[in-house]
């Protein structure tokens, strides 16, 4: 298995790693047997980048990956979030809460429920925007002081928060949703991450699974799957994104890989300090996955050729992706992504908070047009019939 480091001092980890959410929640039936399968099965094939959280389940997710991990524990690097607080007997209630008290508590049950003697990495899941994050970030530094963490990340934050953030410790990974159609964080994320030396994580990086071909239908989702209830996979915008995952599909074929090959290769080839987490419960889909790392001739890091660069921002909203040459993928997609913000759950959070279930664009400007806020609750940061796939860049990565 291919390594990556989280930033150019940060610790090293396999170049894929894996979201274990939807082992437990949101994407439908689970089976918890078929899921530790595919959890030995990462071990197997060298996915030791586990990524989980205490809001997943909710509270059982922990527990799931932590029987995976007994007689393991030394070979995976465990990633775990905080931040959320959840009502098991309402699941569609949620709240945030970043207070130094709320670090220390949330520590010590994920400990307990991973059954570990610390975990890897501990992100903040959102932010609490009534708590200063130097207060939060700063009760998660003791956690490293004493041993029970080693190493800090975050979740869905602005450029500006990432620097105050890291003036209080040093921030390994920054994680947020980010593919082929969310694009968001190339407007000023990726950069500052890669000024700061802070490791960029993206989840969902195969658009919670669309961007895999496999779904041709809404009626393909679970009665109870999540998806069904956000607005890019509804109505007329899920016609119009399946035409361009059509055009993804056209593409793998012509460099003989799968759709989500093809999506995962693009991301990888976005950064060396990039190590998505695409989820899955079943072992064949994990198995295709690692095969992205096998598509490309060569991956960031693993040869002398000099990474081609350009700047990310405007010039990426055009279509003039960064990173164009020998590290991107072949072919040229263009058109707009039809998608919107939405709560997994239609439901506005009973607490401080509170967000609005017609909330679709978290991003409202603040100050400036420029800035954005901290993404909230579950919410993704692509904007109604706005964000742009733009292109999948030109260049031979995704060929054998």
């Amino acid at each position: 298995m291919k390594t990556r480091t989280l930033g150019p001092k940060g610790p090293k980890v396999s170049a894929l790693g894996l979201g274990c959410m939807g082992m437990s929640e949101f994407y439908g039936a689970h089976d918890d047997a078929e899921s530790l399968a595919t959890l030995n099965r990462a071990l197997e094939l060298g996915v030791t980048f586990w990524d989980t959280a205490d809001a997943y389940g909710p509270y059982t997710n922990e527990v799931l990956v932590g029987r995976a991990l007994q007689g393991g524990r030394e070979r995976v690097f465990l990633a775990t979030k905080f931040g959320f607080l959840r009502d098991t007997s309402n699941p569609t209630a949620r709240a945030i809460d970043g207070s130094p008290k709320h670090v220390r508590e949330a520590c010590e049950a994920s400990l307990k429920r991973l059954k570990v003697a610390h975990i890897d990495l501990y992100y903040l899941h959102r932010v609490d925007r009534s708590v200063p994050i130097e207060d939060t970030v700063g009760a998660m530094a003791q956690l490293v002081h004493t041993g029970k963490v080693r190493y800090l990340g975050l979740s869905e934050v602005t450029p500006q928060t990432l620097e105050r953030a890291q003036r209080v410790h040093p921030i390994t990974a920054l994680q947020s949703e980010y593919s082929l159609w969310t694009r968001d964080p190339e407007d000023g994320v990726l950069e500052s991450c890669e000024r700061l030396g802070i490791g960029f994580v993206p989840y969902s990086p195969l658009g919670r699974g669309f961007l895999t071909g496999a779904i041709k239908s809404p009626d393909d989702f679970a009665p109870d799957d999540y998806r069904r209830s956000t607005p890019r996979f509804q109505g007329e915008n899920f016609g119009r994104n399946l035409a361009l995952v059509d055009k993804v599909r056209e593409l793998a074929r012509e460099k003989d890989c799968t759709p989500a090959q093809l999506a995962l290769a693009w991301v990888l080839a976005q950064g060396e300090h990039i190590v998505p987490i695409p989820g899955t419960r079943r072992s064949r889909n994990l198995e295709e996955n690692v095969g992205a790392l096998e598509r490309r001739r060569a991956l960031p890091g693993n040869d002398d050729a000099p990474e081609p660069r350009l700047s990310r921002g405007r010039a990426a909203r055009r279509g003039c992706a960064a990173r164009p040459g020998p590290q991107a993928l072949a072919g040229g997609l263009r058109g707009s992504i039809h998608s919107a913000c939405a709560l997994p759950h239609n439901s506005p959070s009973p607490s401080k908070m509170a967000v609005p279930a017609s909330c679709l664009r978290p991003l409202e400007a603040i100050g400036q047009a420029t800035t954005v806020q901290d993404s909230p609750m579950w919410t993704r940061r692509s904007t109604c019939a706005v964000s742009s796939a733009s292109s999948i860049m030109r260049s031979s990565a995704a060929t054998a």
